[in-house]
């Protein structure tokens, strides 16, 4: 039986505009490197409300500097503003213990199910790590996926893939409230307002240096693992290794 042919419209990896590539260290500075410093030490120099209001700005700022240089919403980013956001807010309110548990395991949570919705739109969120157009060559890897059944294929690959990886997300939501269940202690109440703060902000610190490697670790494992199933499947799709379209 003859394949049937796709036209150059329905290409099933669409082209994307060239965005200029974020730097990994400035992102790490901004959001995770510097309001860890400024919480563990600003509050010694300005005090723990402002060290608190100093450290939310940066995460903030450098979101919305994100959001302006690619001049379209990143739905990771808006969680992660939201996520320093409601820190400040629960901190600023005076709320201590299973708050911020509840909040530490829900975000992850949220990625999670916004990865797992997104398996099902045209853009599912696996393709911004495997099939990003500043690592393959697209135009290259289109031209094997040149039939209805090879896009049906390929398609129900990414989708599939993509739910596995939400599965990640899952597991870090429950590692994180259990951590956060354990650093966010209660606070004695007797002790003055300054001091009450001060300790908050030290727990959120230690939050914040210990989840990064709850979420990441495990994210990396699964992640690689469904890259190496991802790899082997692509490979029966097209005939050829997916590092055959990696760009020199």
């Amino acid at each position: 039986m003859s394949e049937k042919h796709l036209n150059s419209s329905d290409s099933p990896i669409p082209p994307e505009k060239p965005v200029q590539a974020e730097n990994p260290w400035l992102n790490l500075i901004f959001n995770i490197a510097l309001p860890v410093l400024i919480l563990n030490k600003g509050g010694e120099h300005v005090g723990s409300f402002y060290a608190l209001l100093l450290a939310i700005f940066f995460p903030l700022a450098y979101g919305l500097w994100d959001l302006y240089r690619s001049h379209k919403i990143n739905w990771i980013s808006v969680l992660g503003l939201l996520n320093v956001l409601f820190t400040g807010g629960l901190a600023l309110s005076g709320k201590t213990g299973l708050w911020f548990a509840g909040k530490e395991a829900a975000f992850p949570l949220l990625i999670g199910i916004f990865v797992w919705f997104s398996s099902y739109t045209p853009k599912p969120a696996l393709s911004y790590f495997i099939l990003n157009p500043q690592a393959f060559n697209i135009d290259k890897m289109n031209q094997q996926l040149n039939s209805a059944e090879k896009k049906d294929a390929f398609d129900q690959l990414v989708r599939k893939s993509t739910q596995f990886l939400s599965l990640s997300f899952a597991v870090s939501a429950a590692l994180n409230f259990v951590l956060a269940a354990r650093i966010f202690s209660p606070i004695d109440l007797n002790l003055s307002a300054e001091s009450q703060s001060q300790i908050l902000n030290e727990q959120i610190a230690q939050m914040t240096q210990m989840s990064f490697v709850v979420i990441l670790v495990p994210s990396l494992v699964i992640l690689l693992g469904i890259i190496l199933h991802f790899s082997s499947r692509f490979k029966k799709i097209t005939g050829h290794p997916l590092e055959d379209y990696f760009k020199n």
